[in-house]
């Protein structure tokens, strides 16, 4: 209708709990973008890399600063409306630089509050569901609220091959998941904010 503006879209600050080169949950959040792109209007990724930041050691905060790369990345999380963390299972447990990254986005004022989340996991053995229950766990005390459903665990190592060797997500199926995925953290997102939902998201 003339004279209508378009809602804002919803930012996604998307987090990969690996660093390795080729992960394949790095590869799942280029996947969700990908998605977002072309079959999900008002729901923008935004990947935020977590390789430049310390390890939290609160003798770097200064004057209640902290450092560059930190002040940096609280600034995206920030900036997000909701979060997605796409993390493997490291002994039964989150990854050491996903945790880190919660860590410093807890110190106040913590960044995290009240926003929605979801969690996707690529990993050997169970598919990294040990460390995503761990992840919720933190989170209940960081404010954060997740969907409930769908989980997506994807056991990386088991065929039908899922990821190439570049880490990029091939598998069809486990693509429709992740996009149901975001249509549920999108309509749960605009939930907390109190605002309507579309056709797609409702439930």
């Amino acid at each position: 209708m003339e004279g209508s503006t378009s809602p804002k879209a919803l930012r996604v600050a998307a987090i990969s709990g690996s660093l390795r080169r080729g992960s394949a949950n790095t590869g799942i959040i280029r996947a969700a973008k990908e998605i977002c792109e072309e079959s999900i209007p008002g729901l923008v990724i935004d990947h935020v890399d977590i390789s430049d930041l310390p390890l939290l050691n609160t003798d770097m905060e200064v004057d209640g600063g902290f450092p560059p790369a930190v002040e940096a990345f609280r600034a995206r999380v920030r900036a997000a409306d909701c979060f997605l963390f796409a993390s493997p299972e490291y002994n039964y447990s989150i990854s050491g630089p996903l945790k880190n990254a919660l860590d410093w986005g807890s110190r106040p004022p913590n960044c995290w509050a009240d926003r929605a989340a979801a969690i996707v996991s690529a990993s050997g053995g169970s598919g990294g569901s040990r460390s995503m229950y761990h992840i919720r766990q933190v989170g209940v005390f960081l404010d954060i609220h997740f969907i409930n459903k769908p989980e997506v665990f994807i056991k990386a190592h088991q065929p039908p091959k899922k990821f190439d060797s570049d880490g990029n997500l091939i598998d069809p199926e486990i693509k429709e998941e992740l996009r149901e995925m975001l249509l549920s953290l999108q309509a749960f997102t605009l939930r907390l904010q109190g605002k309507p939902e579309n056709s797609e998201h409702a439930t």
